[in-house]
């Protein structure tokens, strides 16, 4: 058994793709506003949000578990509307020895696609994948999506 994956989840949004992009580009404290059961806080720890090398500090729920994450701001992609996150520190380093996640949006007229990729490395053959995390993810998404297109 590999202890090495990937996960990917793709989700159709009617909201502006450049809206959500720089959502999690520049903003990502804004985003508990707009899915509160799912993000509780998001705050930058050093540097600054939208800056690659910034750290954010993320409180969340997840399978009903209060979780921490540590992030760091690796890649910031303007032209493909991608940024990627590294776990730093956090629960999900209690099973994975690496995470990293990146959210890319598709934008095409009124058609924008949300992609979500994983990449993580298990600490033992034990832990599942985490495909409760894209649950997650595509909720997140959906929340996002509603927020935007009720303001």
């Amino acid at each position: 058994m590999t202890l090495i994956g990937k996960r990917v989840v793709q989700i159709k949004i009617k909201s502006e793709g450049d809206v959500f992009h720089e959502l999690w580009k520049a903003n990502p404290h804004k985003i508990p506003e707009a899915s509160p059961t799912s993000i509780q806080k998001c705050q930058a720890h050093e540097g600054e949000a939208g800056t690659v090398g910034s750290i954010l500090f993320w409180n969340y729920i997840h399978d009903d578990k209060e979780c921490v994450a540590k992030t760091l701001i690796h890649d910031i992609d303007e032209e493909k509307k991608s940024v990627s996150f590294k776990i730093l520190e956090g629960d999900l380093l209690e099973l994975y020895k690496t995470f990293e996640i990146k959210v890319h949006v598709d934008t095409d007229g009124s058609d924008n696609l949300v992609t979500w990729t994983v990449e993580y490395e298990k600490l033992s053959p034990n832990v599942p994948d985490p495909d409760t995390l894209m649950d997650f993810y595509t909720k997140l998404t959906k929340d996002i999506e509603t927020h935007h297109l009720k303001n």
